[in-house]
């Protein structure tokens, strides 16, 4: 069994970017809510949300992410499911997503970007003040957050069967829970 702390100490090894740690996060709180949801193992989809990226920072471009990534996982031996998801999450490799737990990966990792973004432009900076109506509202903003796939998150909510505001609330609440170590718990965080 692979453990958070196994995968946050893999995360930290390759990636110092404080940034995509909070990216990794951010994707970590909204896959354990949507484990939760489905009544899966919270560990499990936890771990896959925090590692999922974490090759990204060495190996930006398509034709390395997350395929070195996944090398790496199955070297050390991470069990295949959790390199499936990993792979599964960037569209451009076309793996199928079958299982719910690759569905949500994909459904919430670019959401976790927008909502940030949001929560950035608000005066208190705190995401705790951010609401779904306010995400909806820069939604339909294309160039706010312009790098935000919008597609990406409408297609993975109706993967997942849920609907888009429904999806945005499960999400913004999850980050919401882990403001401080978000660093999105207000101006003076």
């Amino acid at each position: 069994m692979v453990t958070r702390e196994h995968a946050w100490n893999l995360l930290c090894e390759f990636t110092r970017s404080q940034g995509l740690r909070k990216h990794a996060l951010a994707v970590e709180a909204a896959m354990r809510a949507y484990a939760r949801r489905f009544a899966e193992g919270e560990e499990l989809w936890g771990v896959v949300g925090l590692i999922h990226d974490f090759d990204y920072e060495q190996h930006p471009t398509p034709e390395e992410h997350p395929l070195v990534g996944a090398r790496i996982l199955q070297e050390q031996g991470w069990p295949e499911e959790i390199i499936r998801a990993v792979k599964s999450h960037a569209r451009y490799l076309d793996v199928s997503r079958e299982s719910k737990l690759e569905k949500a990966l994909f459904a919430v990792d670019e959401l976790t970007g927008l909502i940030v973004a949001v929560a950035l432009v608000r005066p208190s900076k705190d995401i705790r003040d951010v609401k779904v109506s306010s995400i909806r509202k820069k939604w339909r903003d294309k160039r706010f957050a312009a790098g935000v796939n919008r597609q990406d998150i409408e297609e993975g909510a109706a993967e997942l069967g849920i609907p888009l505001k429904e999806h945005i609330a499960i999400v913004l609440d999850a980050m919401q829970s882990i403001a401080e170590e978000l660093g999105l718990a207000g101006s003076a965080a």
